[in-house]
């Protein structure tokens, strides 16, 4: 047996290098003993407690399971589709028969009576949103002089201003300006309309 050599001198002999052993893995051999296992196997029957014989002879088979495309178009989908039509021909068949029992009095009471629609009094509608009796640019007459001299009682707004009769440019600024300085916005600026007529009115006098 070789010393060891003394602490500090230098270490001359070769190093030895570590050894890998190789093992072959025998895995067929593995795969042919669990082939031989599982093929020797045996499984015994352990019967159930409470259980008897008879209960397995009266065991039936459950029926096959019918896939959702035969079940979509069975007798199920047809009722539904039944169903539903019928609701709809209701719905239509009262809807029609609140509508014609009016038009069936709208046509009697025209034909018995065809002349009370022509003798209707049709109510009159005012076409002049200013009113009545409202006075504009290029009207004349005896109402219009008296717009000039209410008009010109009313300090800086129709000074000096004519009174012939003529609604003028001139008298159209007078109203406009009567309008403006008194706050009146029931008529359109110038046109002598309803709202104008009653301030100007109770300002001068009236009628």
């Amino acid at each position: 047996m070789p010393t060891p050599p003394e602490p500090g001198e230098p270490y001359d002999r070769p190093v030895l290098e570590p050894i890998r052993v190789l093992r072959p893995r025998r895995t067929d051999a593995l795969a042919e003993l669990f082939r031989e296992m599982t093929q020797d196997a045996a499984y015994d029957s352990v019967p159930l407690r409470g259980a008897s014989p008879a209960a397995e002879e009266e065991t039936q088979e459950l029926p096959p399971v019918r896939d959702r495309q035969s079940r979509g178009s069975g007798p199920g989908l047809r009722r539904a589709a039944v169903a539903v039509g019928v609701t709809a021909a209701a719905l239509v068949g009262f809807g029609c028969a609140l509508l014609l029992p009016r038009m069936n009095d709208d046509t009697a009471a025209a034909a018995t009576n065809p002349s009370a629609s022509a003798s209707a009094p049709v109510p009159s509608v005012s076409t002049d949103p200013d009113g009545a009796g409202t006075l504009r640019e290029g009207d004349t007459g005896s109402e219009v002089t008296d717009l000039q001299e209410r008009l010109s009682r009313i300090p800086n707004v129709y000074d000096h201003g004519a009174t012939d009769g003529r609604y003028d440019t001139d008298l159209t600024a007078a109203v406009a300006r009567f309008q403006l300085l008194y706050g009146i916005r029931g008529d359109e600026s110038g046109v002598y309309g309803d709202d104008t007529r009653r301030d100007l009115e109770s300002r001068t006098g009236g009628g």
